[in-house]
């Protein structure tokens, strides 16, 4: 499945422009971005001036004080350590199903979601990196300089593919390698794991990530709409189980569902990341403006 061709319209865009993203972790040597520091350095806030030493940049001189005093100053501004955003993006096939056509699937809501969080961070002027993944990691895209570049980004997503199968011990182990700077990690998948490992999130936190797990559902991944004789494919291993489904066993299985979100967010809060299960019926405005700032860390509006 490809993702959608137009992800986000106009007037969607300029709705994102009023949301202020407030990222809750500083890192320390990383210029840049929104996030106000209280060490000087370079950036666009005056903060105080000091004497000028040998091997001062001179074009930080204060030459009319200069021209005043004949006596040479340094302009010191508060800098702003700039934080790396990145998307992870589930593609495997099990993100290809839900809803009645390709564009209410989980795959083109999480792509949708993905281009809404790139541009309000490049609307903050953040570093902000798209990830895709399934049972490995495939190539990135990097994008920062401000909202001209969401263009390129959302052209990007926009040729994204599903295929595959999900796993996660392998693309973590690479993601830690590909990225060793620690940053704002966005998750964003289903989490149906057929190999059953378990995510391993701690390393990520272990290694100062801040890891926010965004679970994507449809609908009918929760309440399976048919009743009676049933074969089903597994959309990643195209194994096929054979099912009677009557209402009693649709609620069996509705609560073996609730279970297994339950237990994602519990080891979501015991490795330190933060998790929030998203339905495709809710619209992505609401997930950025209400469901986000709620989970006490990322988002809300000015």
């Amino acid at each position: 499945m490809h993702a959608p061709a137009t992800l986000l319209s106009a007037e969607a865009l300029e709705r994102l422009e009023r949301l202020t993203i407030r990222w809750t972790q500083s890192f320390q040597g990383r210029i840049g971005g929104d996030i106000v520091s209280r060490y000087p350095g370079v950036g666009h806030e005056f903060l105080d001036h000091r004497n000028f030493q040998r091997g001062d940049d001179l074009r930080a001189v204060n030459w009319r004080a200069y021209m005043r005093l004949e006596r040479m100053f340094l302009k010191l501004f508060r800098s702003e350590p700039r934080i790396p955003v990145r998307i992870l993006i589930d593609t495997s096939e099990s993100m290809a199903v839900g809803g009645e056509d390709a564009s209410d699937s989980k795959f083109a809501y999480a792509c949708r979601l993905a281009a809404s969080l790139c541009y309000v961070g490049l609307v903050r002027l953040e570093t902000i990196v798209l990830q895709p993944f399934s049972d490995t990691l495939s190539d990135s895209f990097r994008a920062h300089g401000g909202r001209l570049r969401y263009g390129q980004a959302a052209e990007y997503i926009s040729n994204l593919e599903t295929g595959g199968g999900t796993a996660f011990q392998r693309p973590v182990r690479d993601y830690l390698m590909k990225f060793p700077v620690p940053g704002i990690t966005f998750v964003l998948s289903d989490f149906l794991n057929d190999a059953g490992d378990n995510l391993p999130l701690e390393h990520l936190v272990n290694e100062g990530h801040e890891v926010h797990l965004l679970q994507i559902a449809s609908p009918s991944d929760r309440e399976p709409p048919w009743r009676g004789d049933l074969e089903l494919f597994d959309a990643e291993t195209d194994s096929v189980l054979q099912v009677s489904l009557d209402d009693g066993s649709a609620r069996e299985y509705r609560d073996s569902y609730d279970e297994f979100c339950r237990a994602l967010e519990r080891h979501a809060k015991r490795s330190g990341a933060q998790y929030l299960h998203l339905s495709t019926s809710q619209p992505i405005e609401s997930v950025l403006f209400q469901e986000l700032p709620a989970t006490r860390h990322a988002m809300g509006p000015q």
